[in-house]
């Protein structure tokens, strides 16, 4: 509506961002759910066992796959992002290896859990402990990867919290998935109280996408095309 150019520069700063922010949220979805795909089937190929009942996979789904998902949708626009290149028209949504990345990434997660599974059933000896672990990894695992796919700079670089709308959407999530593990909620969703250590090596296995991701970043393996 005006003759400034530099409204121009503005819109097409404003129209990459969203782009970029598109992309983020379809990876965080499409490895999410690819680990919790792959967890169930992983189970029940090796031990015949699943590792996730239908309520607690939707719960995940609904509360650590949809609300961080819709947050990063509102990542604020990266500073380089106008030194990238112009996309080409004909560039499809998972360009530059994005759906290699979304593969190792939803194996990343199926074991992680599955690693939780089978160290809760072991230490409890029983299906509804190893369960317990599954759920709690898988859920807040996703937490974490939310915060990693903000940029493909590191999280120490950028900030861990400047997504305001997101540390709300992480917050909220934690709040309610520990309202199932830790309330007497956790009968109606087949959950159990877990020995003090098997939470110590499920805060491990939950943080390691944070580690994955920002080894991945500092080899390069994560980065703009410029």
């Amino acid at each position: 509506t005006d003759d400034n150019f530099a409204t121009i520069v503005t819109a097409v700063k404003e129209g990459r961002g969203i782009f970029d922010n598109i992309r983020k949220a379809v990876h965080f979805l499409l490895s999410c759910n690819l680990g919790e795909i792959l967890t169930v089937f992983g189970a029940m190929m090796l031990w015949r066992e699943s590792p996730l009942m239908p309520m607690q996979l939707l719960w995940i789904n609904l509360v650590t796959d949809g609300l961080p998902a819709l947050a990063l949708g509102m990542e604020p626009v990266e500073p380089d992002i106008m030194e990238q290149k112009p996309k080409p028209k004909e560039e499809g949504m998972f360009a530059h290896g994005l759906g290699v990345r979304i593969v190792l990434q939803g194996f990343m997660f199926g074991i992680l859990t599955l690693i939780g599974f089978q160290a809760g059933e072991q230490v409890t000896g029983t299906l509804v402990g190893g369960q317990t672990m599954a759920f709690m990894v898988l859920a807040l695992s996703q937490v974490v990867q939310a915060f990693n796919m903000r940029s493909v700079h590191s999280l120490f670089q950028i900030g861990f919290f400047e997504n305001h709308k997101l540390n709300w959407a992480a917050l909220l999530s934690i709040v309610l998935v520990a309202v199932v593990l830790f309330t007497p909620l956790r009968i109606a969703f087949g959950l159990v109280i877990l020995p003090g250590k098997l939470y110590l090596l499920a805060l491990g296995l939950i943080l390691t996408p944070l580690v994955v991701m920002e080894i991945s970043k500092a080899l390069g393996l994560l980065k703009h095309q410029k």
